[in-house]
């Protein structure tokens, strides 16, 4: 656990690729929760956000639970909630990093394929079936057909089911 004297010293020192959560009060010098919230949403940080606060209101709660806060506790809370509330933030940013190094991993073997082989990808994405990509291409069936098992061989999956569920799941990944 790190603790900063002010936002503005957290902002500069903070390690957006550490893993955790960023535990914040709604009312701080300098910038409020709120506004370090939107400054870490702004830089692409995505540590989850846990509020807490001894005069908040629900305005404020749900601005900062649409920003994406994981949850708004107020003072006095007991110390079950709070350890709750920080497990809850630990386990989404390890859900998030594990989802983001999945997309990463795709996008690694994507950028393998060749740009045919990345053709023929979005052709059998599509349901595609091997006549209709060789003539869609205007290559024989038998290419499709080593491009299709570069293409698995290459994404390392064993199904067509496989591949289109790797795909989705990259959304940001373009077949």
């Amino acid at each position: 656990m790190r603790t900063f004297p002010s936002p503005h010293d957290f902002l500069r020192q903070h390690d957006g690729d550490a893993p955790g959560c960023v535990v914040l009060d709604l009312s701080m010098p300098g910038l409020d929760g709120l506004q370090l919230q939107q400054a870490l949403a702004r830089s692409g940080d995505h540590c989850p956000v846990i509020f807490i606060t001894g005069n908040g209101d629900v305005p404020a709660s749900v601005r900062a639970m649409k920003a994406g806060a994981v949850d708004f506790l107020m003072k006095p809370f007991d110390q079950g909630q709070f350890l709750a509330a920080v497990r809850a933030a630990i386990d989404k940013d390890r859900s998030a990093r594990a989802a983001r190094a999945e997309r990463t991993s795709i996008g690694v073997r994507v950028a393998a394929l060749t740009p045919r082989e990345r053709e023929v990808m979005a052709h059998v994405v599509a349901g595609h079936l091997n006549k209709r990509i060789a003539a869609e291409l205007c290559i024989a069936e038998k290419t499709v057909k080593v491009h299709r098992a570069r293409v698995m061989k290459k994404m390392g999956v064993d199904s067509v089911a496989e591949l289109v569920s790797d795909v989705t799941r990259a959304s940001s990944v373009r077949a």
